[in-house]
């Protein structure tokens, strides 16, 4: 495990000297994993979304919305109602 220096404020050492029952160093250590996880999450799936872009599939569904919107403004026009 490798190891790192944090710095804090005087006044906030102060404050965690009254919670001596917190292990501060593990506490950061959970905090920093799980942002580090939730990070790498959100890059995987923007790097998903991105393939499934450039597979057309945004494009196609786009086109598919419209082609039903000309298909049913077509038939509200036959039917009077547009």
């Amino acid at each position: 495990m490798v190891s790192i220096t944090l710095s804090v404020p005087e006044k906030t050492k102060e404050l965690m000297s009254e919670f001596p029952e917190i292990n501060w160093s593990g506490f950061i250590r959970k905090c920093i994993e799980e942002r580090t996880k939730q990070l790498a999450w959100r890059e995987e799936m923007l790097a998903k979304l991105k393939k499934e872009d450039e597979s057309g599939f945004t494009k196609w569904t786009v086109e598919m919305g419209r082609k039903v919107n000309e298909g049913m403004a077509k038939r509200l026009k036959k039917e009077g109602l547009r």
